[in-house]
């Protein structure tokens, strides 16, 4: 791929703790999405772009128009998109890809470009431990409770998923937000496993808001993207290196 620069941004949880809190930080990445659209061949978005995120049959959670017309434009300029789901927008169905032609994935997926093997996802669920959250998300992800939920009027069932998203760590999947030795980071762990198999060169998540590059094999590194929320942090491949940045406009 000639003239690589691809791009990489995750947990953005747009309308935490408040739509008028969330706001500003909409604006930011809007910004910088006007920004790399001038190079990006390629962009990924890791999972948590909305604190809650569910698709009814014909309706889906108001806001977040800025955030969806940009990535509108950007796909309908060319530029490729993919999107991962995460813990907090795991409901999410094909509305991406029929509105803006944006595939949605619910599994890490593996990627090549310009000879450097890539495995991506969002990094929920992955690794060791975690088990309470492991339990609920098969609950959260049954067809059966999509179809329970879905017979809820949006603005109670909208209002019920915010409310849990916030207090509810095990639902959400959260962690504390800090830097638990490599030892202890259940996503290193899972990329020193998976190299056992099979190499890749780099592995890259979200989900724990910290950004980081580790390295796990001889030739190859994790690397976690941060997040929108006081990191503002992202990464990106130009064919040869990858490398975190700080958007700092």
């Amino acid at each position: 791929m000639a003239d690589t620069k691809i791009y990489f941004a995750s947990d953005q949880h747009f309308g935490a703790p408040t739509p008028e809190l969330s706001f500003p930080r909409e604006q930011k990445f809007v910004a910088w999405l006007d920004e790399i659209k001038k190079d990006a061949t390629a962009l990924f978005l890791l999972g948590d772009l909305f604190d809650f995120w569910f698709e009814y049959k014909t309706v889906v959670p108001k806001g977040f128009v800025r955030v969806l017309g940009k990535l509108a434009e950007i796909r309908d300029s060319g530029i490729p998109v993919y999107f991962f789901v995460g813990n907090h927008d795991l409901w999410m169905h094909d509305y991406f890809q029929k509105e803006l032609n944006i595939p949605v994935y619910h599994t890490t997926q593996e990627f090549t470009f310009d000879g450097k093997s890539f495995l991506i996802g969002h990094g929920d669920g992955l690794g060791p431990g975690d088990k309470g959250y492991k339990r609920m998300k098969k609950v959260f992800t049954n067809p059966f409770s999509k179809w329970l939920f879905r017979w809820l009027h949006p603005d109670l069932g909208v209002r019920l998923a915010q409310y849990l998203s916030v207090k509810n760590k095990l639902i959400s999947g959260d962690e504390d937000v800090r830097f638990l030795g490599e030892e202890n980071e259940w996503l290193v762990q899972y990329s020193k496993r998976k190299l056992e198999t099979k190499h890749y060169d780099y592995f890259v998540f979200g989900h724990r808001h910290l950004p980081m590059t580790i390295k796990v094999g001889e030739n190859s590194s994790y690397v976690n993207l941060g997040d929108w929320i006081g990191y503002f942090t992202y990464g990106v491949f130009d064919g040869k290196t990858f490398e975190l940045k700080e958007y700092k406009n």
